[in-house]
Order: C-alpha cells, then structure tokens, then sequence
C-alpha cells in the first residue's frame, strides 16, 4: 500500500530552481535512503513531505490518517519529565485502558443480576476491551521500554533522571527513542547515527529492520545505510534519480549509468559537429545548398542530452610527506589514559608502522581522544609513554576544530601560516577546498561544520607530515567530500592512526583496527568487517573454554572426595553422587531451558511484528503462562536435589 507521494514536485527561488521534477514513493514497507550534496535540496523536501511547506509545482499525496515520526538533526527531547516517565507517556492510553478494565471488573464483580442484558453488555464490553489491550501490549510495554532504552545506553539507574539534566547527545537518543516506541506508520530519520557509538548503530540497526512501519532515512553514514536501507532516491543537479538496493549498489549502477550517459552524450556531440561542421562548409554553395538546408533541419529537431553530471564541482586534494619516516613511526608502552590520575583505559600498546593506517574504536567514553592527544603530549599519560620514530612529522585533525581562529577569515587563516605564499595560490589552494571568491573572505567562526572541515583538512595538506593523528575526521563531511578524503588517505605516501565510528571510513583506508576497553588495547590485523568477525569468533571460543573449565572443575572436585573413602565404599558414594549431580544437573537445565523460553517468549511479544497481532499475542500469553507455571515447578525439583547433594556431601 502507498504510504505517501511525491509526484513531480518543484522548489522555485525567483528564477532559480532548487530542483524540479522529484518524484518518490513511499509504500507502507518501504526502506528508502535519500541522498544528495548538501545544498541538493533533501530537507526541503523532508518538510515538503512532512507538509510544512507546499511545492511550486506538483503534489504530495498522504494516505488518509497516515501517522509521521520525524527525527531531525538537531532534534532533543524537551522534557520536565524524567526518563521512563517520558518513555511511559507514549504509552498513556494504554494505562486508560487499564483503568477502565478495573473498573469494568469491579462493575462486573458487583452485579447480581447475570441474566439481565445490561450485564451482557458489560461483560461484552470488558471482552473487547481486554482483547484490544492485548493486542497493543498492555502487559509488555514497559519491558519494550527497558528494552528501547538499554539499547541507547540508558541502564535503569537512568530511569529517574531528569530529563533536563541530561547532555544534548542524550537528549537527542531519548527523542529518537520516544519515535521508535510510538510506531509511527512513516519514521523519518535525518542523520540518525549523530551521537551514537558502534555498539548503539549494531542494536539500532538490528532493532529497525523489525520496524513495522515505512523509513525514510537521510544519512551520511554509508555503512548504516548499506544495512538497512533497500532503495535510494538521489536528488542532484535538480532532479531526482531511483535505485533498487541498499547504498553500495547505488554507487555501482551510478558509475554504470553516467558511464552510459557519457557515451550516449559524446557519441551525439560528435554527431552534433559532424552536422554542424558540414552546414557551415556547405550552406552558401549552391551545389551543396540543400543538403545543408537538411542538415540544419536535422539538427532544429534533434532531441539533444543533458551534458550527464560527472564533472560538477567538488573538493579535490591530496596529503603528501615532504620527507619519508623511519619504518617504527610511533611506539606506545603501557600506557594509562584517564584525567586527574582516575585511569579509563589500560595497558594500552601500540607499534605502528610506515605506511599503516590504524583505526582505534571503543565505546563513547573510553579514552579514544584522550589516547590521542596523549599521544601528542598534549594531555599526559598516567602511566608509560609514547615514542615517535626518526623523521616523523606529525599533523592533526582535531574534531573540537580547535585548530582554527574563529576571529580570522577564512583566507587568513592559511595566509597567516604561510606569508611567503602569493595569495593566488593561497586562493587556488582554498578553491580546491571548495572556498571560492568571497568565501575567502567568510569569518571561520561563521562557517558552518563541513565547511570548518574542509579548512581544517586545508591546513593538514598544506602541512606536508608523513604521520597525519586524524580525531573523527568524517563529522561533518558530506558524502562527496568523504569519498575525496577516503581516496586521499590511500593516496598518501605516510602514515595515519585515526578515531572514527565511520564503519564504511575504517572499512575502506583502516589496515589494522586498535580496540580500547577498560582493560587494555587489541589489535585486530584487518579492517571494520573484520574486527567484528574476530570479536565474535573469540566470544564463542571464550563461551566454549568455560563450559570446559567447568566440567574439568567438577571432575577434580569428585575425584579428591573419592581419594578419602575405600575402595568399596568409594565406588557406592560414587554412584550416589553421580545419581544425584545427575538429578541436580537435569533439574538446573530444565529450569535453564525454561526461563531462555520464557525470555524468549517475553521478546517475541515485544516485538514489533507481534504487537498488532491478536492471534498471536494470544498464542503467546498462553505460552509464557504455560512456561512460568512449569519454570516454577522446575526451580523447586533444582532446589531440593541440590539440597539432596548438599547433605549427602556433608555426611
């Protein structure tokens, strides 16, 4: 079914077009990605299909009643309310229902006329009522709550927290999940992934493939879009483009398309001069007149293309090391990271080398850039050192954008570092960057966040190190000039160790990836996919040695309780023994068994696809009543054959 339509609709500014033409469908199970330059026009048409603004031309469409979530970038919860009370508020007509179901019950409870067709009524009227809050999750939607919120960090000491006390990134986590748990029929995410690390993009990704209704995703991170995402409208050069499939087959048929475009475009360009070429010769000669009339004709009706995109403008740069490094360019030996000799992290060590490219991931908080400007010096070690091999040059991005003078303009800024310069090339240089005619002429601190970007990256490749210490250097970059910075990075004649929860980024430059946990640094041979590969290889093989461990505990336990008694009687207590571990063994997996069943059962009626469901909700009461009743019986039978061993192993 057809949520909502965009049906050739235009945006006009004066006699400018922002674009024109856009169309988009959005069915009621629709995972589509928007994507664009910024500046292409994707949020003005966001508040186009939200119905803040009307098109110039066109129409949007909406099914009749259709509900909108819509996520925007600098969105934050503005709440009085703590946490889960703003979490519960989604919820509020549930809790009506709850009420009026007590009240039918005492009503019911009460009446002593069960014949009468009033009391028919009411118990009809408790039936549907009991039915509808069933099927909406009336029992299970504060476990849906603690499940939403612990999947953006927030643990239940967090519950009672105000709201007001909370940090904008938090903020912005607890608007997008209040969007989720009102299941909205269209959910509307502009750059979702801001403000969350690795571990939160996993469990938002795996949560919203189960999202029951539409998405409509604007992001800039690739790897989250790969993902999720299963179409691709691209709105460029003032018209929009559709793709079936996720994000990394949109960039193979794009480079397919234009390729054709190209050929297309050039094969009639030569056909144009061919044409034309021949008119100018021909036209005034009287032997040729005619067929040059019929040429110009030709070329009147030809139907001529667009020149394809492909050459439009764009960050263009490069990183090169005037002079080459050692092949140790940085050494770091047991290191601490913290503040105020409280230690975050270790022992970290890393042994980096010429021509590497280091990614290092962990969750917000760990220390990332704390290692790193510890690594500078800039911030000391609380424990071990950092060491810079022979001839390493070092630049850095900082993601802060400390780097940068807000009071200076923009052509300045470069000058300034580099007077001997002449201004043209200075200029050249920022018009590489995207900085061109007065935009030299911009105060830094009135850029906006991808422009301060583009400067910052200016002055690291004007700096010509051979090991370049990059903090999250794709924030605030869009896509295009992310791509210009990835193809940098491996065009580039040094080294780099970098902080970044760009998965697409690491999976595309990083050669090795340095994960920092509390205890210590890891370093995984590979890129982004991976790392997660080896984590969860290790998880199973950690899981699997300590099922050994244990039954090889158990084994010397008896064996040393065996020595103590004769041969005969040892074999009798033996027997006993094993009979009852065997009895206390079976009843500890049944009540194991059983409360997985009932974990599970307790998920799937949270789930997204079940909460709509009568039928299957229902199905899944009966069952969850069905395994507690039986988890209850099991947990008994457990305590009374390891009660039964306890004695028998005191005797």
């Amino acid at each position: 079914m057809i949520l909502l339509q965009a049906q050739a609709v235009a945006r006009h500014f004066g006699a400018d077009v922002l674009f024109s033409n856009v169309n988009l469908d959005i069915q009621d199970n629709s995972r589509i990605g928007l994507v664009g330059k910024n500046g292409a026009g994707k949020s003005t048409l966001i508040s186009m299909l939200l119905g803040d603004s009307e098109p110039d031309e066109g129409q949007i469409v909406r099914k009749k009643g259709l509900t909108i979530g819509y996520l925007a970038q600098t969105t934050g919860l503005d709440s009085d309310r703590t946490v889960f009370e703003e979490m519960k508020s989604v919820f509020a007509y549930l809790k009506e229902m709850e009420v009026k179901l007590h009240q039918l019950e005492e009503q019911i409870a009460t009446s002593t006329d069960h014949q009468s067709a009033a009391y028919e009524q009411l118990t009809k009227q408790y039936d549907q009522l009991l039915h509808d809050f069933n099927a909406q999750n009336g029992y299970g939607y504060e476990n849906e709550i603690k499940a939403v919120l612990h999947g953006f960090h927030f643990d239940e000491d967090m519950y009672d927290h105000a709201i007001t006390d909370l940090s904008g990134g938090q903020k912005t986590r607890l608007a997008l999940a209040k969007l989720l748990l009102e299941k909205r029929d269209l959910l509307i995410l502009d750059e979702p992934t801001n403000h969350l690390d690795i571990e939160t993009l996993t469990w938002l990704e795996n949560y919203i493939q189960g999202y029951q209704g539409a998405l409509l995703i604007v992001s800039h991170d690739r790897y989250f879009l790969d993902k999720i995402v299963t179409e691709i409208y691209e709105i460029t050069h003032g018209h929009s483009n559709y793709y079936k499939g996720n994000y990394s087959y949109y960039i193979k048929e794009k480079a397919a398309r234009l390729a054709q475009e190209w050929k297309s475009y050039e094969k009639q360009q030569a056909e144009i001069n061919k044409l034309e070429d021949f008119v100018n010769r021909n036209l005034v000669r009287a032997s040729t007149t005619k067929r040059a009339q019929s040429r110009r004709k030709q070329l009147e009706k030809m139907d001529r293309l667009e020149r394809p995109e492909g050459y439009e403008k764009g960050p263009h740069f490069s990183f090169e090391g005037e002079k080459e490094s050692g092949n140790v360019v940085l050494t770091v030996s047991d290191a601490a990271i913290g503040y105020n000799q409280t230690t975050i992290a270790a022992p970290i060590n890393i042994d980096l080398r010429k021509h590497k490219v280091m990614a290092i991931v962990g969750p917000n908080g760990i220390g990332k850039s704390t290692l790193l400007k510890s690594i500078l010096g800039k911030i000391p070690f609380i424990k071990g050192s950092a060491e810079l091999g022979t001839n390493v040059t070092v630049g850095y991005y900082d993601q802060e954008q400390q780097n940068l003078d807000f009071k200076k303009t923009v052509l300045n800024e470069i000058w300034d570092e580099h007077p001997t310069m002449p201004e043209r090339d200075v200029r050249s240089i920022l018009g590489s960057f995207l900085f061109v005619g007065d935009d030299v002429k911009k105060i830094v601190g009135s850029l906006s966040g991808g422009e301060k970007a583009r400067l910052l990256l200016t002055k690291l490749a004007l700096e010509h190190n051979n090991f370049l210490i990059l903090d999250e250097p794709t924030n605030h970059l869009d896509i295009d000039s992310k791509e210009v910075l990835e193809q940098a990075i491996l065009d580039f004649n040094g080294t780099i160790l970098f902080v970044s929860h760009d998965r697409y980024f690491i999976n595309k430059v990083a050669t090795s990836v340095l994960e920092i946990e509390p205890t210590g640094s890891t370093l995984y041979l590979g890129d982004y996919d991976y790392y997660v590969d080896k984590k969860k290889e290790q998880a199973e093989l950690a899981a699997a040695k300590a099922s050994e461990q244990s039954d090889q505990t158990a084994q010397a336990t008896s064996s040393v309780s065996d020595s103590k008694l004769s041969y005969q009687q040892s074999k009798e207590r033996q027997k006993q023994e094993r009979k009852l571990q065997r009895a206390q063994a079976e009843a500890e997996s049944l009540v194991e068994q059983l409360d997985a069943q009932k974990s599970e059962i307790e998920v799937a009626m949270t789930a997204p696809e079940n909460l709509n469901d009568l039928g299957k909700l229902q199905a899944l009461q009966k069952q969850l009543d069905q395994v507690t009743s039986d988890l209850t019986a099991a947990e008994t039978a457990w305590e009374e054959a390891s009660l039964a061993l306890e004695e028998f192993l005191e005797q």
